[in-house]
């Protein structure tokens, strides 16, 4: 296959450099990538989680040699191309039919944990990047706010370490309540609508929201997923703001993107949700672009693993790990007192 590439009739020498530069480091990602997707299927368990670690495990091929750059490709550009295609998975109309009070929950939720997690993460003496990034994971979708948001904070030796541990810690916990909060929303006697609205507000990934909600009935699976829509739409306005922050207070060699403070992929991001909106697409588009965005996302993990150590990770200590619980708690004890007291 390289031999073939060699000889693509490119007439710009440096594309075709380029090209065949990335394609090792690229094709392992992607190889590694659809073994994971495998795994998820026979096995069970989140695709994103097991392909950040079987990428950890081929730590030592991001160090040196031909596959470097293409790894780096996978963690960032096709990274970013991803995010920009979840767009297709939003309408503002799915949105406006969630009604009044699972917007007003989002509205207030997702800022009160991004605000309680920077607090509590100075509390505990943690970056303010890290707090920011553990309390958007939590507060709005998971790893995909992680990672958005990783994309437009300041870079630093610590960055990719600590969007791999938000990440994994971040999914654990979701796991974790797509098990546990069924039996919480049936403790404290929450309706089927009040049911779903919880599950979509508080649980942290998409995959997760669904299985819980769809695992309980047909009615709470719809209002959860629909709900867990607005918390992903609430990831743009979130990065804007974060992206405009960090524009403003870096300095040095951190502030080079301050000229153009939204990122590309942001702005694609808003584009499509707009067309998705206002356009009748074909089923077909919208599907491909969905499963593009999924494939984009798995190979960005496997590429961000390869980046990460456990090792490196065994280093941060307890502190991360608290951080990220509590905001789970916090977010979680904010719903069910609102719904509580709206009845």
């Amino acid at each position: 296959m390289f031999s073939a590439i060699k000889q693509l009739p490119f007439n710009d020498g440096k594309l075709k450099q380029t090209i065949q530069t990335l394609m090792p480091g690229f094709l392992l990602c992607c190889v590694v990538g659809m073994a994971a997707k495998f795994v998820s299927e026979h096995y069970g368990g989140p695709t994103i989680l097991y392909a950040l670690l079987m990428g950890m495990s081929l730590n030592y091929l991001s160090q040196e040699g031909g596959c470097a750059a293409g790894i780096q490709f996978a963690a960032k550009s096709v990274l970013r191309f991803g995010i920009a295609l979840l767009g297709a998975r939003i309408t503002f109309e799915q949105l406006m039919a969630l009604g009044i009070t699972p917007i007003a929950i989002v509205l207030v939720g997702v800022p009160a944990t991004i605000l309680f997690g920077y607090l509590c993460g100075r509390w505990l003496k943690m970056g303010k990047a890290q707090s920011i990034l553990s309390g958007a994971s939590v507060g709005i979708c998971g790893a995909s706010a992680a990672l958005a948001v990783s994309a437009v904070l300041p870079n630093n030796k610590d960055s990719e370490r600590n969007l791999i541990f938000t990440i994994i810690g971040v999914t654990a916990l979701s796991t974790v309540a797509m098990i546990a909060y069924p039996l919480v929303v049936t403790t404290i006697g929450l309706t089927e609508s009040e049911s779903g609205i919880f599950l979509g507000a508080t649980i942290h990934d998409v995959a997760q929201v669904v299985g819980a909600g769809y695992m309980m009935s047909d009615d709470i699976g719809d209002v959860a997923t629909f709900t867990k829509l607005l918390r992903v739409a609430a990831l743009v306005p979130v990065v804007v703001i974060i992206s405009l922050l960090a524009a403003k207070y870096s300095d040095g060699a951190s502030s080079k993107s301050s000229k153009l403070p939204l990122p590309g992929f942001l702005i694609a991001f808003v584009i499509i949700v707009t067309i998705n909106s206002t356009v009748a697409l074909p089923e077909l588009v919208t599907t491909s672009m969905t499963e593009a965005s999924r494939w984009c996302l798995i190979i960005a993990m496997v590429g961000l693993g390869m980046k990460a150590s456990f090792k490196e990770l065994s280093t941060m200590g307890w502190k991360p790990i608290f951080l990220l619980v509590a905001e789970t708690l916090f977010l979680a004890a904010l719903v069910a007192i609102w719904l509580l007291m709206a009845r």
